[in-house]
């Protein structure tokens, strides 16, 4: 697999990907009571954890996507050397990670018209069903003036499945 893939997986995916691909960067997006931990393989410095629940509308007892979650989500993504696979993961690979991997995307290609990555996100997944909060977040922090946001919700809802398959997506996607 080239370098500069970034693999997106439910958490029963981790392990597995991780050994197979040799992932050197890892992204848990995942709620504060669930545990993951960083595998030997890999650096803990190379491990951004983002602790939220998915939801996009503020929840009492659950904790919200927010700005800073987003912006240490791209700041993380441009450190990232591409010298090996990056892997993101949510619970079931299908809400947050996808969105995270959308912004991951766009971040690191801001050339590029948002429904492609879209597109391209929607064709590597048929699940995918990114997090609205977290795509309208990092659609304000990159100026993309309301385009990413419009640009998943092009693509639908995606097939309803208990768990997303791990899929890749390149880094570098063509113009």
């Amino acid at each position: 697999m080239p370098k500069q893939t970034i693999y997106v997986s439910p958490l029963s995916g981790v392990a597995g990907t991780v050994a197979d691909a040799g992932v050197s960067h890892l992204i848990t997006l995942i709620n504060s009571e669930m545990q993951v931990d960083t595998p030997a393989s890999i650096e803990p410095m190379r491990h951004l954890r983002l602790s939220m629940n998915d939801i996009c509308d503020p929840t009492p007892g659950r904790t919200a996507p927010c700005v800073d979650h987003v912006q240490e989500l791209i700041d993380f993504a441009q450190s990232w050397d591409r010298e090996a696979p990056l892997l993101i993961h949510c619970w079931a690979g299908i809400s947050r990670s996808t969105a995270a991997a959308f912004i991951v995307l766009c971040a690191l290609n801001p050339e590029l018209d948002e429904r492609r990555v879209a597109q391209s996100l929607r064709q590597a997944s048929p699940t995918a069903y990114p997090n609205r909060r977290l795509v309208a977040l990092a659609d304000e922090l990159l100026n993309r003036e309301g385009r990413m946001l419009a640009a998943v919700e092009a693509i639908g809802d995606g097939e309803i499945a208990a768990e997303g398959r791990v899929f890749t997506l390149d880094a570098q996607l063509a113009a």
